[in-house]
């Protein structure tokens, strides 16, 4: 009887202990996924909900809630658990490393371009990045994969199949013409030198490409790639200027160099060859065109006098080393709202906007403006034009008025958009479509 008494205490302990532990985990599964639904209804009110490039989708089906993905993810707050499964909090913060995708266990997850509600317009590009253009490659950014290690895995890629499809009885100049001189075309450069191509590479800008844009001190890659020409490249974590120089060793040691200030205007098809034109009037034969290019184009200018002098911008670089100036930022959207507020703190800063409002900004910058404005820290003119820009001033107009105003002023900075390539490639012939929620990288 003792030992019967016994085992039913054992084994009412037992079931106490599982009951109080399953409890816990319960409770602590609940609060957890209302931890999330409050961070994504936080991103929904803050306006960075929607994902403005790639992102995880996560098939609710296999997901096992290993948490792999989270926690390979280098990013904050992109993907969280809620109900026992893994699901997106910040998707405009995602910039498409793929990390999550890799690291599910059970291949939960696929990478996404567009959405239901927003549409993104890409090129046709076939399995070996061949656009429907016969001889002319896209890699990179513009063809939606615009994280580093991807887009020089992506340049990497596209030049071998292009090796392998080079006309060998064609007479052109190149082999290959490479078209910008980011992450992917640098890479394909290094490929084609590799292969022993015939390679040219056009850069409208720096060396860099989208990279050089970045803040000075911004992480631009965390995680290993392999470099053709180099070998591994094991940074975990890297600034701009490191990779900049990473990279300019390795095209000096390998006599590459890059033509920058070389904005490709058109390309044209020569009977078995392509004619590249660039704006500063010179021309290249070429057997293969590799675009390399970004998806943000060309900065739109204001198009008034005094525009070509050294004052002014259309990116911001480096703020934290710009102090003590008199600045106008001219724009209206999340760039140059961005871009004033963090030159407000060190500079006297002037935003020009054309329209009577801000719209389409995000929740939070709307809300960060406003309180600048209303302190006194930025000061705001709606409804204003710039008319020209001087050495030490610039001239303006406000409400509809023809009288012109004049304010001193040290830099401009100009975020009026961005003329993008979509011109430029339906003149090429390359077709465009329109990705809403469309996977292009998923699981077979």
């Amino acid at each position: 009887m003792d030992t019967v008494i016994e085992e039913v205490v054992i084994y009412g302990v037992t079931a106490i202990l599982i009951l109080v532990v399953l409890y816990i985990y319960i409770r602590k599964q609940k609060l957890e996924s209302r931890e999330v639904s409050a961070k994504i209804e936080q991103a929904k009110e803050d306006g960075v909900y929607e994902p403005v490039s790639l992102y995880p989708v996560v098939d609710q089906r296999r997901c096992i809630k290993s948490g792999a993905c989270i926690k390979a993810c280098p990013e904050d707050n992109i993907l969280g658990i809620r109900n026992g499964k893994a699901t997106i909090i910040n998707a405009s913060h995602c910039i498409g490393h793929g990390a999550c995708f890799r690291a599910c266990p059970v291949e939960a997850i696929s990478l996404y371009i567009g959405t239901e509600k927003r549409g993104v317009d890409l090129p046709h590009v076939n399995p070996n990045f061949e656009t429907n253009v016969p001889g002319i490659f896209i890699a990179g950014e513009l063809g939606g994969m615009g994280l580093i290690k991807n887009a020089v895995t992506q340049g990497r890629e596209a030049v071998e199949n292009i090796a392998k499809s080079i006309n060998k009885d064609s007479q052109a100049s190149y082999d290959l013409i490479v078209v910008g001189s980011g992450p992917a075309g640098i890479s394909a450069t290094l490929s084609a030198k590799e292969l022993n191509l015939r390679v040219l590479t056009l850069e409208q800008d720096t060396l860099g490409g989208t990279v050089y844009t970045f803040p000075r001190a911004k992480i631009v890659m965390t995680s290993s790639m392999d470099l053709p020409l180099y070998g591994k490249v094991n940074f975990k974590e890297t600034s701009k200027s490191q990779l900049l120089e990473l990279w300019n060793s390795v095209l000096e040691k390998n006599s590459i160099t890059i033509q920058e200030n070389s904005k490709v205007e058109s390309i044209k098809r020569e009977g078995d060859v392509y004619r590249v034109d660039t704006l500063n009037g010179k021309s290249y034969t070429t057997k293969s065109v590799l675009l390399a290019i970004g998806r943000r184009g060309t900065p739109r200018k204001l198009n008034v006098p005094g525009e070509d002098t050294e004052k002014v911008a259309y990116r911001l670089l480096e703020p934290e080393l710009i102090k003590n100036k008199k600045i106008i930022v001219v724009g209206g959207g999340d760039s140059a709202i961005e871009s004033a507020l963090l030159l407000a703190d060190q500079n006297k800063v002037t935003i020009s906007y054309r329209s009577n409002a801000f719209s389409r900004i995000k929740p939070k910058n709307a809300e960060n403006i406003n309180i600048a404005v209303k302190s006194g820290l930025i000061d705001l003119k709606l409804n204003s034009n710039i008319v020209s820009i001087e050495t030490d001033s610039i001239h303006y107009t406000e409400n509809d008025s023809k009288e012109v105003l004049k304010m001193a002023n040290d830099f401009v900075f100009i975020f009026a958009g961005g003329e993008l390539p979509t011109q430029f490639l339906r003149k090429i012939g390359i077709e465009i479509t329109t990705k809403y929620g469309e996977a292009i990288l998923k699981h077979r």
